[in-house]
């Protein structure tokens, strides 16, 4: 009974953490999840190797492996050919560690959306979602 019991909790537990996950993967967000303001970091065109875009920049770390960071590719850069001024730079975060440790990326795809001067005004931990990048990008923008 007591086995039970314990594979109950646990499957529970499990199916709790996936739902929260689902939910929170992907979000373009602005703050900590304590509330604070998050401390605007700074990208340069020299960090990244790649020129950063005039009114915003699509910042996407991945892996090799990853599946969704391909799908995080095609939407990203789908949103970039609509969006005039807005550039995506893709980054392996494996060749890039100093930027993952410095951007506390933790898993991939991260992206960060930048705005015009580098500063990093979104952040999302997952594949986003198309409607999600554009809705940032026009806070961004506008």
């Amino acid at each position: 009974m007591t086995g039970a019991l314990i594979a109950a909790a646990v499957l529970i537990a499990a199916t709790v953490f996936g739902l929260v996950r689902r939910r929170r993967d992907g979000v373009l967000r602005a703050r900590r999840r304590d509330g604070s303001d998050e401390v605007a970091e700074t990208i340069r065109p020299d960090d990244v190797g790649a020129e950063l875009g005039e009114k915003a920049t699509l910042l996407q770390f991945s892996s090799a492996f990853c599946a969704p960071c391909r799908a995080t590719r095609r939407v990203l850069g789908e949103v970039t050919g609509m969006v005039d001024g807005v550039a995506h730079v893709e980054l392996d975060a494996e060749a890039h560690l100093d930027l993952v440790r410095r951007l506390n990326v933790v898993r991939t795809p991260t992206v960060l959306v930048l705005d015009g001067s580098g500063r990093v005004v979104r952040r999302a931990t997952g594949a986003p979602r198309k409607p999600d990048v554009i809705a940032a990008l026009g806070e961004v923008i506008a």
